[in-house]
């Protein structure tokens, strides 16, 4: 079959060889080059998207490239009855950059939801019966992550899910009221990312830390979409100078190369014996050396620091646009979410997209932005231009 063959009717075999648990796909994508990407008749968009919140170097990068055929070319995978270089060096440096130490111990898997699941079983590894998440957070689709997933229409068709956990307002009063020393962990994402950017209230994590530590409860915070840089720190949490007793990280730390991990601190690092868990294609050598070549450029191109200064730059773009259909623009770093009238983001993100930018509807009442960490002034001027253009279209 040719390549033109192949791009025919794509739309029409989308639906009919992939299952029906997304909504149809917007554009055929084929190739991309740092912040853009390419569809099938040649338009060319800047992707502010970034794979949600994947892509993390943005797409082609060099270091990724290299990083993929030089490991590829030893092997690829050979189980987790034998290590790997990659994999050791990875566990090294994720117990630096996330603080957890010496002793710190780091679990891989190939997402956030295989991350979810490990944190999971490491909270009923305590012996303790609740679990607390909070309400309209997002840890996930598999049935433990979706377990601590605080929407309850995403449950519905498939109760009974596992017991024990518990959903909480975002309040520090309604975990105050809920924190006994029956429980085994709180779980919270720092800035809730699929319900439209949403940051936890000021001084929620600092306090959290407090009461799971009086009560000898795990703080589990889940950075799988605010961590690797995407705020402005490493992890979100380093904002407020806590440690955690476990993070759970994945999406933007291999540059699209599927991979998972849960860190553990301290005492936490006890709790899975073997046996408790495990993953056939975690952390193997091909994902391991990928993810150390983005987290190397991370640092030595110091886009932390261009995240956090590129995300200022792109609030206030938005801000000064002085929409009548913007009431407010939320995140950090390079993970925001521009709030608006009911209804509006999906038209939003439409114009955008006819216009040549990718920006995703996360809800009727929000735009979510996470692009590329390596994101310049071509990409912010452009981004101004075509979501102002939108905004007016809209």
């Amino acid at each position: 079959m040719t390549d033109v063959q192949q791009r025919a009717g794509w739309r029409e075999r989308h639906a009919h060889d992939l299952m029906g648990s997304y909504a149809p796909p917007l554009r055929l994508l084929e190739r991309g080059e740092g912040c853009w990407v390419w569809d099938d008749e040649g338009t060319r968009y800047l992707d502010f998207l970034g794979g949600i919140a994947v892509n993390s170097l943005g797409h082609a990068h060099p270091v990724v490239l290299t990083a993929i055929a030089e490991q590829a070319a030893r092997f690829v995978h050979v189980s987790n009855y034998f290590a790997s270089a990659p994999q050791l060096g990875l566990a090294e440096r994720l117990k630096r950059i996330t603080g957890a130490g010496e002793e710190g111990r780091v679990y891989f898997g190939n997402s956030g939801a295989e991350a979810n699941e490990a944190a999971f079983k490491l909270a009923r590894r305590t012996g303790r019966p609740r679990i607390l998440a909070l309400k309209n957070a997002f840890h996930g689709r598999t049935m433990g992550a979706l377990a601590l997933t605080g929407k309850p229409a995403m449950q519905q068709p498939f109760l009974p899910l596992p017991g024990g956990v518990e959903h909480l307002d975002s309040t520090v009063e309604a975990l105050r009221q809920a924190m006994r020393d029956d429980v085994a962990a709180l779980v919270v994402e720092p800035i809730k990312g699929e319900t439209g950017v949403v940051p936890l209230p000021e001084g929620y994590l600092r306090e959290a830390r407090e009461l799971t530590r009086e009560y000898g409860a795990l703080l589990v915070v889940d950075e799988i979409q605010t961590g690797v840089g995407r705020t402005g720190a490493w992890f979100d949490y380093q904002h407020e100078g806590v440690l955690p007793d476990a993070v759970t990280i994945a999406k933007g730390i291999a540059g699209g190369v599927p991979l998972g991990a849960m860190v553990t601190f301290g005492a936490a690092s006890g709790l899975l014996q073997r046996g408790d868990h495990g993953s056939t294609f975690g952390g193997n050598a091909l994902a391991a050396a990928t993810a150390n070549a983005v987290l190397d450029e991370i640092e030595r191109a110091d886009l932390i620091g261009n995240a956090a200064r590129r995300g200022e730059q792109l609030r206030t773009a938005v801000t000064r646009m002085g929409s009548s259909l913007v009431t407010e623009v939320r995140g950090r770093g390079l993970l925001i979410g521009v709030g608006t009238v009911d209804g509006a983001a999906p038209a939003i993100a439409a114009a955008a997209l006819e216009r040549g930018l990718i920006v995703n509807p996360i809800n009727p009442t929000s735009v979510r932005i996470a692009p590329p960490l390596i994101v310049g002034d071509a990409e912010v001027d452009f981004f101004t231009e075509v979501f102002g253009a939108a905004l007016a279209a809209a």
